[in-house]
């Protein structure tokens, strides 16, 4: 009898380890992107101060040698000069009406003509549509695109991009909250 119960609970306990999955050993997972900071949340300021190129740029300093741009004949907006941590030694971050920013390298200050510039104050920012630039007490410099989610952040010791939040990033019959359920 004894023998029975033991064989029973054998059989039970192998066919729960039969179907329990096994670990598989992979690669980490990667890094979760940089997020972007909330720059709405920002003072927003007159531009009258910061207007250039007729009235069709607001531009202002970022870090050291930078020159931020938001351009309103176009919706395009981005910064150019040495641009900390860039990859491939970029000098120049640019996004525009929709779509993520991107990185580039130019042949000299793209942003040039808008002259000298003057920093914005810290936690303020500048708006033209969905397009806000602004800089944290700490000098970084944001760019957010909010009709797409997008933007890139330039500061002391490092630029980024960041793509679309995964909220609005649906592929095709996909589902942010629920990835095993369709979209």
């Amino acid at each position: 009898m004894a023998s029975r119960i033991l064989i029973g609970l054998m059989s039970v306990a192998g066919a729960a380890a039969i179907g329990v999955p096994g670990t598989a050993w992979s690669d980490p997972a990667p890094p979760p992107a940089p997020v972007l900071p909330n720059v709405n949340a920002y003072t927003p300021i007159s531009p009258v101060d910061y207007t250039t190129m007729g009235g069709n740029w607001y531009a202002f300093a970022g870090p050291p040698g930078v020159t931020c741009v938001l351009n309103r004949q176009n919706t395009s907006y981005g910064c150019s000069g040495p641009l900390p941590g860039a990859p491939d030694g970029a000098n120049l971050v640019s996004g525009g009406a929709s779509g993520e920013p991107g990185f580039s390298s130019t042949g000299g200050p793209i942003f040039a003509a808008a002259g000298e510039v003057k920093p914005l104050p810290p936690n303020t920012r500048l708006s033209f549509r969905e397009i806000s630039c602004g800089v944290d007490g700490g000098g970084v410099v944001a760019c957010v695109n909010t009709h797409d989610q997008v933007g890139f952040v330039v500061g002391p010791t490092a630029t980024f991009t960041s793509g679309p939040s995964p909220m609005l990033d649906r592929p095709e019959g996909g589902n942010p909250l629920f990835p095993s359920f369709p979209g």
